[in-house]
Order: C-alpha cells, then sequence, then structure tokens
C-alpha cells in the first residue's frame, strides 16, 4: 500500500463521506455504514451512501452520480471496498471500471471476504491507495459490525433510566415517566439504529411492553420512505415460557424471538401460532446463557443489540461481560431509599471488586442527563 502525507482537503473530503454513511445509520444493518464522495481536481463530481441491505453500495452510487467524471478521480471511502460478489458487484470492480485514479480508505473492512483483498485488487489494478484517514470516526459507524466480524458477536448496548439517587421504579414497581419526553425520543432512536431489542420476562409480566420504534420517518435523518425502516427483531428472554400469546410485542408488526430454557411443547406451539420463534438455549445461574445468545444472535446477522430491562437482567449482563456500552438517562429527580435499584449485581464487598466505568460522553437531553459509558472492570465470578 502506498504512503502518502495526508491533506487537510483528504481529511475534509472523508469528514464529508463519514457525514454521509451517518445517513444510512437506522437503515442498512445487517450491512456496515459507508459513504464514498468522488473527487477531480478539487471538486467534488459524485457522492453516495449505502442506504440499506440489496441496494447498491456507498461507491456505486458515488460513481453513478459522477459518470464520466470518475475517470481520474479520488475516491474517499469510509469502508474498504468489498471484492466479492453479494447480492451486488464488487466496489473494487465499479472503481477500476471507473477509472478511478486513487482511493483513500479510512479503514480496512473487518469481513473476512474482504479483510485487505479489496485494497489489494485495487493496487493490482494500478490505482494508489492511501488508508487511515479519520479511522476512529469511520470506526464508530459500525462498531456492531466490527463486533459481529471480529468477535462473532454483537455490540451491545444496556439502556437505564434513574433518579439522581440512583433508583428506576417506585417499591409498587411503578416507573412511568422517569425521564422526560426528550430523553424518551432519544431512546427511541436507539432503538431504530439497533437490529435487536432484548429484554427478560419480568418487564414483558409488569409492563405488557410494545419494544418497537414509534418514530416518524421525518424524525430519522436518512430514512427516505417508512419502507427503509425495519423494526428491530424483539428479543424475550423467558426461561419457563411465562410469556401470553397475547402479550402486545406479538401482535405488533415486526418479529419476536422467545428464548427459554423450557421444553414445554404446548406453550411453545402457542407462542409459534402467533408467530412467534422460539429457541431453547441452555440455562446459566438462573437465567439464560447470555454468551451464547450473543454468539447465536451474531450467526443470525444482530450487529447492534439494545438491552432495555428491568435491573436482574441488567445487572447479569453487565456481571456476565456482554455489555458494551451503558447508556444512563438521569432524571433531575429524587426517589427515596425504598425505590428500586439500578441494577442487581453480585455482592461486592471490597473496593478492589467494584466495576469502573469509562464515561465516554455526558449531555443534557431535555430537562435530563445522557451518561454513555463504557465498562472497564468487570465483576469477578459473576
Amino acid at each position: 500500500m502506498a504512503t502518502k502525507t495526508m491533506t487537510p482537503e483528504d481529511f475534509s473530503f472523508m469528514a464529508r463521506a463519514i457525514r454521509l454513511a451517518e445517513q444510512g445509520i437506522y437503515t442498512t444493518h445487517p450491512n456496515p455504514r459507508v459513504g464514498c464522495v468522488l473527487v477531480r481536481e478539487g471538486e467534488i463530481v459524485g457522492e453516495g451512501f449505502h442506504r440499506r441491505a440489496g441496494e447498491p453500495h456507498a461507491e456505486r452510487n458515488a460513481l453513478a452520480e459522477a459518470g464520466e467524471r470518475a475517470r481520474g478521480a479520488t475516491a474517499y471511502v469510509t469502508l474498504e471496498p468489498c471484492c466479492h460478489h453479494g447480492r451486488t458487484p464488487p466496489c473494487s470492480d465499479g472503481l477500476i471500471e471507473a477509472g478511478v485514479a486513487r482511493v483513500v480508505v479510512a479503514m480496512t473492512d473487518p469481513n473476512p471476504r474482504v479483510a485487505g483483498q479489496g485494497i489489494a485488487q485495487l493496487e493490482a489494478a494500478g490505482i494508489r491507495v492511501d488508508q487511515g484517514v479519520m479511522t476512529d470516526q469511520a470506526m464508530a459507524l459500525n462498531p456492531g459490525f466490527i463486533a459481529r466480524m471480529s468477535r462473532g458477536r454483537p455490540f451491545v448496548r444496556c439502556k437505564l433510566a434513574m433518579s439522581l439517587d440512583g433508583r428506576t421504579a417506585m417499591a409498587s414497581g411503578e416507573s412511568k415517566w422517569i425521564t422526560g419526553a426528550e430523553a424518551r425520543k432519544d431512546v427511541q432512536r436507539l432503538r431504530a439504529r439497533s437490529d435487536a431489542i432484548v429484554t427478560g420476562i419480568g418487564t414483558v409480566l409488569a409492563d405488557n411492553p410494545s419494544m418497537n420504534v414509534r418514530l416518524s420517518v421525518a424524525e430519522l435523518p436518512g430514512v427516505e420512505s417508512a419502507a427503509y425502516l425495519l423494526q428491530p427483531l424483539r428479543v424475550v428472554l423467558d426461561p419457563d415460557l411465562q410469556i401470553s400469546p397475547a402479550a402486545r410485542l406479538l401482535s405488533l408488526p415486526g418479529e419476536t424471538l422467545i428464548v427459554t430454557t423450557s421444553e414445554n411443547e404446548k406453550r411453545r406451539q402457542a407462542l409459534l401460532a402467533v408467530g412467534a420463534e422460539v429457541i431453547l438455549l441452555p440455562r446459566h445461574g438462573i437465567g439464560i446463557d447470555l454468551d451464547l445468545l450473543m454468539e447465536r444472535l451474531a450467526q443470525s446477522g444482530i450487529n447492534e443489540v439494545l438491552i432495555e430491562s428491568g435491573p436482574t437482567l441488567a445487572g447479569a449482563a453487565v456481571a456476565a461481560d456482554v455489555v458494551d456500552e451503558l447508556v444512563i438517562y438521569a432524571a433531575p429527580i429524587l426517589m427515596g431509599s425504598d425505590a428500586r435499584g439500578l441494577l442487581n449485581l453480585p455482592a461486592l464487598t471490597e473496593m478492589k471488586d467494584r466495576i469502573t466505568l469509562e464515561i465516554l460522553d455526558l449531555r443534557s437531553v431535555g430537562a435530563d442527563l445522557r451518561i454513555r459509558a463504557r465498562p472497564t472492570r468487570i465483576i469477578q465470578g459473576g
């Protein structure tokens, strides 16, 4: 691969490609979000982003816009061009056929079917390839795709809402609403970018939730029509198959997966009759084996998972080290010591056992605070 000192223009055009890729944040899964900008003599002659799986990739959209002006141009791409046939032809072939002179790649593709081969094909065709411009920003576009391809598991967020004294519900279980309307809308955007939403049977029995995206197309940048917005897979962890076939989430558009340890065939058939999928996984402790669950979801093409649950499942997920990011909404209220806590975790008796978090982002969302944090110290033996 050629080495080159990157210019301010290289960073500027790659930044544009990243902004384009962001327009696919709600629609491309299971494919990655990718943007492409074609530049000739300092002028953008074509640009595009990947809208959804099965449609042309970012490079193909940019080339279509540029036409003959692509010859001799530089292509800025947020992810290494693919070099394999899927539902669409290889982008590396398209760039070569169009006569592009140079390709600037933000990051290599972690997909083993590509993994540097796209770059090698471009270089073999005499195209100069430079890599490493705004790599961190490009990686941030696709945490789930990267995790699935490199670790065989999705990127998992755990969403929590609490009062400033760390409570999530009154002792009676009442919890609507801790946070304000803007925070709840922000959660809807988290749902929209997720491939799957995971909850526990306790939440389903207590709240009869919908577990769907309820924002309009106009509220989701880059979503051109309702047809582009897919409802996330709803995943209910139900070890004893307690869920009712009449549960609200089973009557809504989209797919529902019930994960159980029970072999009760009568209950399973009742759920299958209303359109649910039911799978059997081993029990771990008092619940489902979460590591195995995440492996199974990755095998199904799930990139990003959002856990929305009560403190038992949330605590179990953190203790099992399956959570990559906590998204905590803190409301400016106090709920008292009798109210329910944020996470049910194994007893921590010494400071050395504490879980440390790296704060990634802290901002106001309406009247509430949103904290994004990454676990850096996991419970031993949790």
